[in-house]
């Protein structure tokens, strides 16, 4: 904690955003500095009633539309992810005061960190390199994207602990420094709304290998093409593990049914055995999650009974239940065209498919081809990205399908169960964000599951 000290004292603080993580960095900071003049900076101007902050007599509050007026006028900015780094163009002069908790929390503990991102599959990778870790040695601590701000666990680490870390672009786009040990799952279209370009995210999450030295190590999946065209731009330093379905001469790879270690060909998993992770994405997440595990000497043996046992998280092709012989899935964190396709090829068997939300301009154009090369019978279509869906079908296919253009929830299971053929699946796997009807999918996934439920 007297290095955090160093790098906050006598220094001009503002806290750009005062959600989750807003409220951690204050937390730690007074905790450090009771003394020192912190500013708060967000659109919630009824921060101006809050008890604790109003009882802080060091500390300004900048609250309102114009809230990042004056960040200009600040030493270090420690901004929320939620915060888009365009917004302070104009404002801040030098964008290199801006930072935040990943940023700091690197220079700290990097060395002592996994770190895990990609487009899709972080929240249930990071979760099962944290199992396999933790079955192995008892000091391995968890945090990041999934909703525990870094600077809540700085009193649990000691010099000996091992840090797994999801994090998002929005929490690297500001990094100068990497993890020890670098995992990025995939790149495909996601958050345009958040960055002047498809290229500048892609750039963002590269920072989770940029600033690797040579003993660091990069794992990275190799059939992702967009990794491999920034691999050739960004050229990370550390040691590169990469995975494949396909054959490697070096990583992890699919070999004649098993996860195969290359260039020893030590055979690692027998795909064939019972899992829970379904699906070759998830088998791609658990190539990565093996590399990790080799890299902290964990015997095979530790990582295949994780695995073997490891039931995934919520929202993310979970079983909600059979019933009228109907089995209803709940992928509501599918939020790009890729991952729905990933759920479908995954699950097979679909007589019920709800697409759609909030349209943030991604192209759809691969997942029309995909379902017009399926016998899914009904597709449901919620919110303006699913009327994009569905005309872009419509242009495509000669299938005669059932259709529903609903963004009632209750309707929609409704005409699910009336719906679905006996034996199939209903699957919620919207290729969409959630943000036009739902505070966050989660709370798009909670309402399909509570209606099936219900369900009379």
């Amino acid at each position: 904690m007297k290095e955090l000290k160093q790098i906050f004292e006598n220094r001009r603080i503002l806290i750009a955003g005062f959600g989750r993580e807003g409220r951690s960095s204050y937390r730690t900071i007074r905790r450090l500095l009771p003394t020192q003049h912190i500013a708060i900076a967000d659109k919630n101007t009824s921060l101006a009633d809050d008890a604790t902050l109003k009882n802080d007599k060091k500390l300004s509050l900048l609250l309102g539309d114009d809230y990042l007026q004056q960040a200009g006028n600040y030493d270090i900015i420690l901004k929320s992810p939620g915060i888009p780094t365009f917004d302070f163009e104009g404002i801040v002069g030098d964008l290199s005061t801006i930072s935040s908790q990943t940023d700091i929390f690197l220079q700290l503990f990097g060395k002592q960190t996994v770190g895990i991102t990609g487009t899709k599959g972080k929240s249930t990778t990071t979760n099962l390199i944290y199992s396999i870790l933790k079955a192995h040695s008892s000091n391995v601590i968890m945090a990041g994207n999934m909703g525990i701000p870094l600077f809540d666990i700085l009193e649990d680490i000691d010099r000996d602990s091992t840090i797994v870390i999801e994090l998002s672009s929005h929490q690297l786009e500001n990094t100068h420094t990497s993890p020890h040990i670098a995992v990025l799952l995939n790149l495909f279209q996601e958050h345009l709304d958040h960055y002047h370009s498809f290229e500048d995210y892609q750039l963002a999450k590269m920072n989770i290998a940029k600033f690797q030295n040579a003993k660091d190590v990069f794992i990275y999946c190799n059939d992702n093409n967009m990794i491999l065209k920034n691999l050739e731009q960004v050229n990370p330093s550390g040691i590169r593990l990469p995975y494949s379905i396909q054959s490697l001469e070096q990583g992890c790879c699919l070999e004649n049914g098993f996860l195969t270690l290359k260039p020893s060909k030590t055979k690692i998993y027998d795909i064939s055995q019972a899992r829970h992770l379904q699906g070759d994405h998830n088998l791609l997440n658990i190539m990565a999650a093996f590399l990790a595990a080799h890299c902290f000497g964990i015997p095979d043996d530790v990582t295949n009974s994780v695995v073997s046992s490891f039931k995934g998280l919520e929202h993310r092709m979970e079983f909600v239940t059979e019933k009228n012989e109907i089995r209803f899935y709940n992928d509501s964190i599918s939020t790009i065209p890729e991952a729905c396709i990933s759920a479908v090829k995954a699950l097979q068997d679909i007589g019920t498919l709800i697409l759609g939300g909030f349209d943030r301009g991604i192209d759809y154009t691969s997942l029309a081809l995909f379902l017009e090369e399926t016998p899914i019978q009904n597709l449901v279509f919620v919110g303006h990205a699913g009327k994009r869906i569905a005309d872009l079908i419509s242009k495509i296919t000669l299938s005669k399908r059932n259709i529903l253009f609903s963004n009632n929830y209750h309707e929609i299971i409704d005409w699910c169960f009336a719906n679905t053929q006996k034996g199939k699946i209903c699957l919620l796997s919207p290729a969409a964000s959630s943000y036009d009807q739902f505070k966050n999918f989660e709370e798009r996934g909670r309402l399909y599951k509570k209606l099936i439920i219900e369900h009379q």
